[in-house]
C-alpha cells in the first residue's frame, strides 16, 4: 500500500548545548574551572507533512533552523525529541532500504573529489548504492543528456566552474535515482541561466520519477519557479505552511501599477487611482487593489496620457521578510 505521507514531522525538537565563554584572557582562565553553557534551540516543535511528488519550498533566514530540518531528515542528525519519518523509515536508524532512497544535496558542500574527474566520484557511487554495469550506464546516459555532463565527466574538478560543478554534484547524488530529494541551497552563486538550467531539470526529473523533493533557498526564484506549497521556519518555529499563492493574496492584497505618462504628472491626479509610492516627473508607481486592479489599469489608460503601463506582483522577496517579522496570514 503506497504511503499517503512521504515526510512526517510532529514536533520536531533540535537542540544544543552551546560552550559560552567571556572576552580575553581572563574569560579564558574561568572556563577552565567553571564552563558556562547555553540551550541553543536550533528547531523548536515544528511539525508537517509532504505527500508523494510535491515539490515544497524551505524558507528561512541564516539561522532559522533549515539545514538543521534537513539533516535530521537525512539522518544526519538525532532529534532531541519529537517524530520524524521518511518513506515509513526513522531516519537516524540509517536503513539502508532508506539510504538507497534518499539524497541531500548541499550547495555549500562538495562530495566530488577535488583532484579528480566527476567520473571518478560516479564509479564510486555506483560501488557504494552497488548498482550493476548496465543500470549504471543507462542512469549516467540518462542524467548526462538532462545535464549536458559528456564534456565534464573527464575534466578534473578544481577545473569546473561553479556551475559546471553542481551539476556533477547533482548527477552523483542522483545516480541511485533516489524517491526524496533533500536540497540545500543547490543554486548558490550560480549565474541566472544555470539557475534556471537547474530549475528545468528539477521539474524534469520530479514529472519523470514522481520524486518527492524539499528545497531550501534564498533565491526567491528557486521558490517561484519549482514550489507552490512552501514552509516558512524562523527561530526554530513554524510560521507558515501553505500554498505560495494564499501567502501573497494574504500579506499583499494588492498589486503594483507602474506607468510612464506622456507629461510630468501630479500625485493628486494618481491618488485616485490607489496610493502612490512614488513619483518621478513622468514614471509613477502606485499600489492598487488586488481585486480592483485590472479595472483600475483600465481607467488610468482611459483617463491619462499613457506611454506605458505595467501591472506586476508585490516582490515575494518583502512578502516572505513580512512574515519574518510576523505578519502572518489567517
Amino acid at each position: 500500500m503506497p504511503l499517503r505521507e512521504v515526510v512526517e514531522v510532529d514536533g520536531l525538537c533540535k537542540f544544543y548545548e552551546v560552550h559560552h565563554k567571556e572576552p580575553g584572557f581572563l574569560g579564558s582562565l574561568k572556563s577552565l574551572y567553571r564552563r558556562r553553557y547555553r540551550i541553543v534551540r536550533a528547531v523548536d516543535g515544528i511539525s508537517f507533512s509532504i505527500e508523494p511528488g510535491e515539490i515544497v519550498g524551505f524558507l528561512g533566514p541564516n539561522g532559522a533552523g533549515k539545514t538543521t530540518t534537513l539533516k535530521v531528515l537525512a539522518g544526519l542528525l538525532y532529534p532531541t525529541s519529537g517524530r520524524v519519518t521518511v518513506l515509513g523509515y526513522t531516519p537516524y536508524e540509517r536503513h539502508p532500504g532508506f539510504l538507497k532512497s534518499i539524497t541531500l544535496v548541499m550547495g555549500q558542500k562538495n562530495q566530488l573529489i577535488w583532484d579528480l574527474p566527476p567520473i571518478e566520484t560516479f564509479l564510486l557511487n555506483k560501488t557504494i548504492y552497488d548498482i550493476d554495469d548496465i543500470t549504471f550506464r543507462e542512469r549516467l546516459n540518462s542524467l548526462s543528456k538532462l545535464l549536458d555532463l559528456d564534456p565534464l565527466l573527464k575534466k578534473q574538478v578544481r577545473k569546473l566552474s561553479l556551475g559546471e560543478r553542481m551539476k556533477c554534484e547533482l548527477a552523483a547524488a542522483l545516480l541511485h535515482m533516489p524517491s526524496v530529494l533533500f536540497l540545500d541551497e543547490p543554486t548558490i552563486g550560480l549565474d541566472v541561466h544555470m539557475q534556471q538550467n537547474m530549475h528545468a531539470f528539477i521539474k524534469e526529473y520530479n514529472r519523470l520519477y514522481g520524486a518527492t523533493v524539499l528545497l531550501s533557498s534564498h533565491y526567491m526564484q528557486d521558490v517561484m519557479a519549482l514550489c507552490q506549497r512552501i514552509l516558512i521556519i524562523n527561530n526554530g518555529k513554524m510560521l507558515y505552511d501553505g500554498s505560495l499563492k494564499r501567502l501573497v493574496e494574504n500579506i499583499a492584497p494588492y498589486k503594483i501599477l507602474k506607468i510612464t505618462l506622456e507629461d510630468s504628472g501630479s500625485h493628486d491626479s494618481l491618488a485616485r487611482f490607489g496610493e502612490v509610492e512614488s513619483l518621478n516627473g513622468q514614471k509613477a508607481v502606485i499600489r492598487v487593489s488586488r481585486k480592483e486592479a485590472t479595472a483600475v489599469a483600465a481607467a488610468v489608460l482611459n483617463q491619462l496620457k499613457i506611454r506605458d503601463i505595467v501591472l506586476e506582483e508585490p516582490s515575494i522577496e518583502e512578502i516572505i521578510a513580512q512574515v519574518f517579522s510576523g505578519r502572518i496570514p489567517s
